[in-house]
């Protein structure tokens, strides 16, 4: 499956546009986006349908600048639209889960309340690739360094390295737009706002 996965668009159509101008080109099979599309929902329904229109399935996660009711209740109504957070979808045989919001905290209690779900459906699905979608990044990674200092999410780490996780794509630190690393097998990707190709 070819993905085009990106993040922390903030608005910006301009971004949008080079998004779009990737899928003529690539054609991807699904999109995926990290969150952080509006800034604090400023112009969310609009660019909300502006995603829908791109032509392709997004599996989609909110971010911090994102409430996930309000995001939940403007993507039902958008059929290209996938919406994740404490959640998960499959396509073929890729198996997305998502967990969107924060950012900020080093440990999340509530990730770590929710993930045993997320193991669940690891197991159910022995067959599948597994993509996890978070907007904070895990913590001491390229995707989580800022200056010298990692900022990242303990609990997302944790969770990676006891699971079968293919590829986690997150978000949230545009300083680290398109940096990349890894955990044990996993694949960490924050792949920025005009998106990065990648073949699952």
């Amino acid at each position: 499956m070819k993905i085009l996965a990106f993040t922390d668009i903030h608005d910006s159509f301009s971004a949008l546009k080079k998004i779009e101008h990737k899928i003529k080109m690539k054609n991807p099979d699904i999109l995926v986006c990290a969150g952080d599309i509006s800034i604090f929902e400023r112009g969310l329904v609009k660019i909300m349908k502006k995603m829908n229109q791109l032509g392709k399935k997004i599996v989609i996660i909110n971010g911090n600048h994102e409430d996930e009711d309000s995001f939940a209740k403007h993507s039902k109504y958008l059929k290209n639209l996938i919406f994740i957070h404490k959640n998960h979808y499959i396509e073929n045989d890729v198996l997305f889960l998502g967990f969107g919001g924060g950012g900020f905290s080093l440990v999340d209690k509530e990730f770590e309340r929710f993930s045993p779900k997320f193991v669940k459906l690891i197991k159910e699905n022995p067959d599948k690739k597994v993509i996890l979608l978070t907007h904070a990044p895990p913590y001491k990674t390229n995707t989580d360094k800022i200056g010298s200092e990692h900022c990242g999410n303990k609990s997302i780490r944790n969770f990676i390295e006891k699971n079968r996780i293919d590829y986690l794509f997150c978000g949230h630190l545009h300083e680290n737009f398109g940096k990349e690393d890894t955990i044990k097998k996993t694949k960490v990707v924050n792949p920025g706002n005009y998106g990065k190709i990648f073949v699952v």
